[in-house]
Order: C-alpha cells, then structure tokens, then sequence
C-alpha cells in the first residue's frame, strides 16, 4: 500500500508538472504575444506598395487631379473632383492601421532586441509614410496616435511639427543602421533584400525630398532648404540600383497593383493631357510607357470630365512596365535625386550649373526604360535648359521619371508644373489642392482641421 501510494503521488507530480510546462492555458501556442521582426518588415512593405502608394483609392485620385489617368465614366465622378469623406476611409485605415502602427511596433521590437537595422528601417519608412499622409492631409495625428486605449481621440499634429519629425526620424535611421548590427534583413525586405548602404541612399534622398517640399513655406526661404537638400544627397542614391521599388510575382494574387487599377473592371485609362504631352514632344519614351489604344493601335488618352463614354479599347493604359502583373513599383528612384539636385542647384547656383544633372536625370530614367542613347540626345536637344524655362523643364521631367507617383501631385502643388487647367464639369472652382480627412476619423475623433475643403492649402503649399 505505501508503495502504491508513493506510486501514485509520484505520478501526479509528473503529470501536474507536465501540464504546467507544456499546456499553460494562458499561452495559447496558435496566438503568439511576439513576432519576429522579419515577420513584420514584408507586410508593411507589401502594404506601402499595394494599398497606399499604388491602391485604388487616393493614389488613382491625385492621378486624376494632375490628368494622368481618366476614368472611361460619365461626369461627375472623382476625375472632376467628386469626394466624399467616406471616400479616403480606406486610404486612412491602410496607413495608420496597416502601416503606421505596425512600424511603431516593429521600431520598439528591434530596439528591444538591439535589432539596430530592423530600427533603422522602421524609422526610415515611417518617415516616408507620414510624408505621405502629411502631403495629402496637412495636418495629423502622430505623437499622441499610438498610445494604445489610453488615448483614442488623439489631437493633431502640424504638418510643420510633422516636417521636423520626418528629419528627425530620418536621422535616426540612419545613426540606426550605422551600429551595424548582426542581424540583417534578407528576403523579407522586398525592397532591398536586406542591403543596408542602399537603406541609407534612400534615406539620405527622402532628406532632400523633404528640404525641398519646404522650399517655399513660411518661415522658410528657397535658397537654404537647397542648401540643405544638396548636402543630404552628397550621401544619397548613385544609379538606378538604388531604386526604391517593390517587385511583384505577377503569379495570381502576386500582380502590381496599377496592372490591377488599369483592368477594364476599373474602367481607368490614361489621360489625354499626359499623352498628348509625350506626342507633341516627339518623346521617346512614348511607347515604352503608354500601350496604344487595342481598337486604333493610336496612342491616344481620355479626356477627364466628359459627360459620354467611350470604349475602352479606344484608349491606351501604361505598358507593361509599369502596369504588367510582374512589374515593380517604383516608389523612390535615382532620376528624382538627380532632379532633386538639379532643381537645388537651379536655386543655388542657376541653370546652368543644373543642366548636368538636369541631363543625367533625363538618361536615368530613359536608360531605364531601354530607350537608345541616339534617341535620348535627341529629345534632350529640343530640350535645352535657359533661364526662363529651366524649372518648368525640371519638373516635367521630373514628373515622368515619377511616373504614377504621389511625389508628382506635391511638385505640381509646389512649383507649378506641368502647368494644368481645370477639367471641364468640374465639382470644384479649381482643381483640389488636398484630399478630404475621412468620415471614419470625424465620427470617432473629431478635430478643427476636418472642414478643410479639396481646394484648400497645406502649411508648405503657400500661396506665391
């Protein structure tokens, strides 16, 4: 009977000490607390591509805006500047659901962790996300937007406030990745695979961006945010390798999203402005970016703001690419340095000595799309940099190596060009100069800045 008993309550001790190690109810197995940087790092690089800078939603709008892209619909639609607040729901959750707030966690996980390159990277892309949602918004919330339930109705903050902030982060990023930790990113960083000198090219580049944003906001004078721009891209992007971009499979559920925004189902085509512009300058690169019309085999673009519609094998859609189910998105790449630095000199030091990279700017991205250098010197010729038309030249270039870029609806706010005029059956006085705050964010925290209408400025965007 002892030996049984000793048996007995040996037995229960194994098994109580089992189920404590191996079955804690308190730890479900299938639900992990934690997560592995490398497992946070490739969504929120799939989501900045997918669903904010290349969705179907405010990315397709500001192509509208600046007559890149129509819509084959009949007027009033979002190509004459029809938005409801409800409309930008989407874009908004993406950005601080899906992006913002999984980069602040993945910044406190890898500085955690001393994961030193991980930080580096989160600061860096969430520097590039809030120049995005500033850009569109103005105003945001971001310093008091991730406390958890502890504050549901954050204030906003001022897109100055968040100017400093996108300098800050940046260099933080960059003092990041210069601790050279061990553990580097690998295939779960689409955009570079894990190579941390291009992180900081990019880096360094989104700095100079973001100088010359501010070029002519208040308090601000031209000539020393140039300043600033040309000394952050001493250390910035040096060819098309350093691109930015994100490749796609082009397997189902693998396609670029602007394949998937140009189906016929969306009804998009390119705009008759953005085409027409590349035929009346004999461009090159005309048919290595647009697709002619399958009906005419002409290239040939939709007018935005017509009240009938067309066929849509009568129009042309971007080419394979740019808009193939494989093709990358170029989010930031070398030719916007090059034009960075062009326009910074422009400021600095005149046309002439921006032609240079005025020229290289041009060449990177024809190289790119595999146009001859033959063709190339030719366009550049009928293309020549003066005093009167140096900045209109700049950017307009500038605006085609950003092909389908929200980078483009900044420049365009900031300097002028291409020079545009309304569509006809416009919504609007003018064309929008922002986008809506959503209904979604003024139900559940209602802020002043929310009344703001699609032709009111942001703080940089002042009126010259």
């Amino acid at each position: 009977m002892k030996k049984l008993y000793i048996f007995l309550l040996s037995g229960s001790l194994i098994a109580f000490t089992g189920c404590k190690k191996f079955i804690d109810v308190n730890n479900d197995p299938n639900n992990p607390t934690t997560v592995q940087e490398s497992l946070i790092l490739a969504p929120i690089e799939l989501q900045l591509s997918s669903n904010v800078y290349g969705g179907g939603g405010v990315a397709c709008n500001v192509q509208e805006y600046l007559q890149v892209m129509a819509l084959n619909q009949v007027a009033p639609n979002s190509g004459t500047y029809l938005m409801y607040n409800s409309d930008m729901d989407g874009d908004w959750g993406n950005i601080y659901v899906k992006v913002l707030n999984s980069l602040v966690n993945l910044n406190k996980l890898a500085t955690t962790n001393g994961k030193t390159n991980y930080s580096g990277i989160a600061k860096i892309l969430t520097a590039y996300t809030l120049g995005t949602t500033t850009d569109l918004w103005g105003d945001i919330p971001y310093t008091k937007a991730f406390n958890g339930v502890s504050n549901l109705t954050p204030s906003y903050d001022s897109q100055q406030s968040i100017y400093t902030q996108i300098q800050s982060l940046l260099d933080a990023g960059i003092a990041d990745i210069k601790k050279n930790s061990s553990v580097t990113p690998g295939g779960d960083d689409y955009y570079y695979n894990g190579d941390m000198s291009k992180w900081t090219k990019l880096a360094y580049t989104l700095k100079a961006r973001y100088y010359m944003h501010l070029s002519k906001a208040p308090g601000t004078t031209a000539a020393a945010q140039a300043a600033l721009a040309l000394t952050a891209l001493q250390n910035g992007m040096e060819s098309n390798d350093d691109d930015m971009k994100m490749p796609y499979t082009g397997a189902a559920g693998g396609e670029n999203p602007w394949q998937q925004n140009f189906l016929s189902t969306s009804t998009f085509v390119l705009g008759d402005t953005f085409v027409n512009g590349l035929i009346a300058r004999n461009d090159p690169r005309l048919t290595k970016m647009v697709a002619p019309a399958i009906q005419t085999g002409l290239y040939t673009g939709r007018q935005n703001g017509l009240l009938g519609i067309g066929s849509l094998e009568a129009y042309s859609i971007p080419t394979d690419f740019y808009a193939g189910t494989g093709a990358n998105d170029y989010m930031v790449n070398y030719s916007e340095a090059l034009f960075l630095k062009a326009e910074a000199t422009l400021i600095t030091s005149g046309y002439t000595a921006a032609a240079p990279f005025y020229i290289a700017g041009v060449q990177s991205h024809m190289t790119k799309l595999g146009v001859s250098t033959t063709d190339a010197n030719t366009y550049l010729a009928s293309r020549t940099l003066t005093s009167a038309n140096a900045l209109q030249l700049i950017m307009e270039e500038k605006q085609l190596a950003d092909f389908l870029s929200l980078e483009n609806f900044t420049d365009w706010r900031r300097s002028g060009f291409p020079v545009l005029t309304k569509v006809i059956n416009a919504s609007t006085t003018a064309i929008p100069r922002r986008v809506l705050y959503p209904q979604v964010e003024i139900t559940s925290n209602p802020q002043p800045q929310q009344t703001a209408r699609l032709t009111d400025r942001v703080w940089w965007d002042a009126a010259q």
